[in-house]
């Protein structure tokens, strides 16, 4: 990790505490600035695109520490679907702590200025998610599988965030049968694509059978 990321994640973390009272706010960043030991150039030093590059630096950091939570797990000894839901549930783990912080991000995030950017956040976590898995697609399978995921992981911390069941067993359940429906979307499209290789030999049996 470089000094610089290093000094990002400090704000970041710091602001998080004023974001649940200030929003997702410059008050908030100013404040997190002062709170990790900065002055207040640092807000902009360390931030220059300001709130949405704060935001977009959330992302990153949220996802190394849900790499780093899944490097601990043996998930060569999993199946897919259990790698895929591990992925998910580190990512809202890690983000528990900062749970009453998550309202102020999303609503931020969906601002209509702000919505590419979190179209390109979740794609990337999706994808993170993927690769941690052991995934190696390539072309439309790539995209596929991450196409799928996405309005899973994405619904899914709607559900953690609504969540108070205990340990959040109603979100890892919901997780669970998102997951196993999206798992069998493959599975269907690899028997319509060998239905459809046979139908030319079948239509050239049938016109044998006419003639």
């Amino acid at each position: 990790m470089t000094e610089r990321t290093s000094r990002r994640d400090k704000i970041l973390l710091a602001s998080l505490h004023h974001v649940v009272f200030d929003g997702w706010t410059k008050a908030a960043l100013k404040a997190g600035v002062a709170d990790a030991g900065f002055t207040a150039d640092m807000a902009l030093r360390a931030f220059p695109g300001g709130l949405s590059d704060l935001a977009d630096h959330m992302a990153d950091w949220v996802d190394r520490r849900m790499l780093d939570e899944l490097a601990g797990l043996d998930v060569d000894a999993m199946r897919v679907r259990d790698r895929v839901a591990a992925g998910v549930k580190a990512r809202l783990q890690v983000l528990a702590p900062h749970r009453e912080a998550m309202p102020r991000l999303l609503a931020y995030l969906t601002l209509p200025q702000n919505a590419p950017m979190a179209a390109r956040q979740a794609w990337r976590t999706v994808d993170a998610i993927w690769c941690a898995a052991g995934d190696d697609a390539a072309d439309f399978k790539y995209y596929t599988k991450r196409t799928l995921l996405l309005p899973v992981y994405t619904t899914t911390v709607l559900c953690w965030l609504n969540d108070d069941s205990e340990d959040k067993a109603a979100t890892w359940d919901y997780l669970e049968r998102r997951i196993a429906d999206v798992l069998k979307v493959p599975a269907l499209q690899a028997r319509i694509q060998k239905a459809l290789s046979s139908l030319p030999g079948r239509f050239a049996a049938f016109r044998r059978a006419r003639g």
